[in-house]
Parts: C-alpha cells; structure tokens; sequence
C-alpha cells in the first residue's frame, strides 16, 4: 500500500484537491460544519470522487496533530513529484526566476516563501534536502495552496546546485545585510535566482561564495533584518517590476 500523509486547512487541502485530486485518499470534514465552504469543499470532492468522511472534532484534533486545522484534514500520497532544475528550465521560454532557501528551518517562514513565490511569478524554489525543514503539513497548510503551484526542489549539494544554474547563464544573487550594493542596483532582467539565508544565520560560507554577487535590502528603520518570506517577497517583486519596465 502506498504511503499517505495528512494535510490540513481549507487553502491546503482545496488547491490539493484542485492540482492533484488522484493524491487524495480521502477527506476528513468536521461534522456539524454546514456553511458554504464546507459544502463547497464537499462538493468538489464528491465530482472528482474522492471520498468524504464526516468526523468528529477529537479524531480531528488528532489526525491534524493540534495543529489548527479549520475543520478539515485529508490524508494524501505521501510521496512528492520529484522535479529537478533540469525540469524547470528546460521548458522556460521567459527569463528564469527561481527562489533559493539555504537551510530555512521554520515551516511556516517555508509555507509563507512558497506562497510569495506563487505571487512574484518565480518558476520554483530550491532548497536543500539537509538542514531545511522539508514540505511538511504546516508548510503546505501556510502555503496556501501554493504547495502545489509552486515546483519545490530539493537537492542534495546546494553549492553544487548553484554552479549548475550559473553554468545555464542563471544568474545567482545572495541577499546580505552587509553587501555594498543594494537590489536595486542588481540587474534582474535576465535568468535569476534569488538566494537566502536562513532565519538569524543568514547565508552559510560555500553558499554565499558561490554567489555571482551579494546584494542588500535598503533598511530605513533599526531593526537589523527581515522574516526571510518578507525578504523574499522584497527581492522577487523588485525583479517583477525591472521586468515589466523591459
């Protein structure tokens, strides 16, 4: 028998449902919820023939692990579509646009980065297989259905990665507080990846020499940095907008 995992909240488990509706087993619904929602998640089910079963709020409780689930859990493959940078590239017809995580821990920085890389257009994000904590429930769930939007890959030796995408004229920028130039100044027409670091240690030594270059966010204030989703939003937005100024 196939492996499964569970997922939950309304955001994760409809655009589940939506991408990938043969992923799901069955999904878990709390009995007694009869809004509009609900019954719009049912229905959807119901046509693409997955299986609805009504559940009481304790099994809930349980299946979501305490997490705060929304009434709604699904049990799903657990195994992830294997997708490699060879696969996001070589079907690209407009300048690449990835976003690169060295060693993210925290899966709700992971979910929110997964969800401003939907919003900026980025053709996938990157990260490593070690040190990172990985596409689990609360990352899908804070994803918002981005999980399945937006390729996630992962890989076995980061630095490596990087030289790869650079040897496919990708060009690699770290975010770094102590950079000279700010990403303003950064060329960000053509193919790009965005790398940061993870949450207080910033970038590590071999990724951030393996950097093109290093660029910083302006900061006004007196705070030192940025939630690294809030980071990335800055940066991936700012090569939206140099693009659409082409």
């Amino acid at each position: 028998m196939a492996e499964t995992k569970l997922i939950h909240g309304f955001h994760a488990v409809t655009a589940k449902l939506r991408h990938a509706a043969d992923d799901i087993k069955e999904i878990h619904v709390a009995e007694g919820r009869q809004d509009g929602r609900a019954r719009d998640l049912v229905r959807a089910a119901e046509a693409a023939g997955v299986r609805v079963v009504i559940t009481d709020a304790a099994r809930l409780d349980g299946l979501a692990g305490g997490a705060s689930h929304q009434g709604v859990v699904a049990r799903v493959l657990a195994a992830q579509r294997y997708v490699t940078l060879d696969d996001i590239l070589e079907p690209l017809t407009v300048p690449a646009l990835l976003l690169v995580l060295d060693g993210v821990q925290d899966p709700h920085n992971l979910g929110a980065c997964l969800r401003v890389a939907d919003a900026a257009g980025a053709h996938a994000v990157v990260a490593p297989k070690d040190r990172a904590c990985g596409l689990n429930a609360t990352a899908v769930k804070v994803a918002s259905g981005a999980a399945d939007t937006v390729p996630y890959v992962t890989v076995t030796n980061l630095a490596r990665s990087l030289r790869e995408l650079q040897e496919r004229n990708v060009w690699v920028v770290g975010a770094a507080g102590e950079a000279s130039k700010d990403i303003y100044a950064v060329e960000q027409k053509g193919p790009l990846a965005w790398v940061l670091g993870a949450e207080g240690a910033g970038l590590r030594r071999l990724t951030r020499d393996t950097c093109d270059e290093l660029a910083r966010i302006p900061m006004a204030g007196t705070v030192e940095s940025l939630n690294v989703s809030v980071a990335a939003g800055i940066c991936l937005f700012e090569a939206c907008r140099q693009r659409a100024c082409k």
